[in-house]
C-alpha cells in the first residue's frame, strides 16, 4: 500500500506540473525529474496508471482549453495557437479538428456556444432538452478544486487514483462536478468546485477526501451534449432563458453535472453531460 501511495503522489505532481505549464515547454526528462522517475520508465508507469499516455494527457487538455478561448473569448486564433503549445495554425487546426471535428474558426462561429447564444437572444426556452425530476439523496467522497472549471478533471482524476488506492471505488463510478460560485463574477483562479463520486455507506470519507451529501429532491436536469468549453453559454441559457419561463424557484443548493462518458474516450463533440438545478418543492 505504502508503495503505491508513493507511486500515486509522484504522478499526482506530474498531473499538478502539467497543468501549472499548459503554455510552456513540457519535456519528458523535466516531468521525469518531477515525479522522480527514471526517463527510461517513467511514461510507461504514467500510461499503464492513468489509462492514457502522457502525450495524449498534454495534447487533450491544451485543446481543451483552446476550444474554452475560442468559444469565450475574443482572443485571436494566432494566439490561441501559441498558447496550444503549435508553431503553425495549421497544425493546431489538424489537430484541433481530430479533437471536435472541426476547424477553429469554425468551432468559434459555429460551435454548440452559438446555438445557446442565439437562443439566449431569442429569449427560446423550447431548443434544449430540460426535464423536472426528482433524485434520491446521495452520498459522495469527493476532492476540492480551486480553479478552472474547465480544470476539475485534474480534481476527479487525484479522487480516482485515492479511492482505487483505498479499494473502495465503486464497480460503476458516477462522475459529478459540484460548482459553488458563479464564473461570472470574481476571478476564475478563485472558483470553488468539487469531483465527487457516489460511494457506499460502509466507505469511510477522511483527508484528503471531502464527504458531500447531494440533497434529494426536485432537480431541473439539462442533457448537454458537446465540448466542456460550450457549456457556459449553456448554463447562461438554463438560468437566464429557461428557468424564468418555466414557473420554479431554485433552490439553495449547487447546481452539479453529471458527466456520462469520459473524453479520454470519446471525441469530444460526444462528450454527453447532465446539468443538475437544485428546484424548491412546490407549496
Amino acid at each position: 500500500m505504502h508503495h503505491q501511495e508513493n507511486y500515486k503522489d509522484r504522478l499526482d505532481r506530474v498531473l499538478d506540473y502539467i497543468y501549472a505549464h499548459l503554455e510552456d515547454d513540457l519535456s519528458f526528462d523535466r516531468l521525469a525529474e518531477v515525479a522522480c522517475l527514471s526517463p527510461y520508465h517513467w511514461s510507461r508507469i504514467y500510461s499503464a496508471m492513468r489509462g492514457e499516455t502522457v502525450v495524449a494527457t498534454i495534447r487533450r487538455l491544451r485543446l481543451q482549453r483552446a476550444a474554452d478561448q475560442l468559444a469565450n473569448s475574443d482572443l485571436e486564433i494566432g494566439a490561441v495557437t501559441v498558447r496550444a503549445g503549435y508553431s503553425s495554425t495549421d497544425t493546431f487546426g489538424r489537430a484541433f479538428k481530430d479533437a471536435f471535428g472541426v476547424s477553429p474558426v469554425a468551432y468559434r462561429e459555429k460551435g454548440s456556444h452559438a446555438a445557446f447564444k442565439a437562443a439566449n437572444a431569442a429569449s427560446d426556452a423550447s431548443g434544449f432538452p430540460v426535464v423536472v425530476e426528482s433524485l434520491s439523496e446521495r452520498r459522495c467522497a469527493g476532492i476540492d478544486h480551486t480553479g478552472s472549471y474547465m480544470e476539475i478533471d485534474h480534481a476527479m482524476g487525484r479522487l480516482f487514483t485515492e479511492l482505487a488506492t483505498r479499494h473502495a471505488m465503486p464497480p460503476q463510478p458516477a462522475m459529478i462536478g459540484v460548482f459553488f460560485d458563479d464564473p461570472d463574477l470574481g476571478t476564475e483562479e478563485e472558483l470553488r468546485s468539487r469531483a465527487c463520486l457516489p460511494v457506499a455507506s460502509s466507505v469511510t470519507i477522511d483527508a484528503p477526501l471531502v464527504e458531500t451529501v447531494l440533497r434529494g429532491g426536485p432537480y431541473a436536469k439539462l442533457s448537454y451534449t458537446g465540448p466542456y468549453a460550450d457549456m457556459r453559454g449553456a448554463y447562461r441559457w438554463f438560468l437566464g432563458v429557461w428557468l424564468p419561463a418555466s414557473g420554479y424557484e431554485p433552490d439553495d443548493a449547487p447546481i452539479f453535472e453529471a458527466y456520462l462518458n469520459d473524453p479520454r474516450e470519446v471525441p469530444q463533440s460526444e462528450l454527453r453531460t447532465d446539468i443538475h438545478l437544485p428546484l424548491k418543492i412546490a407549496p
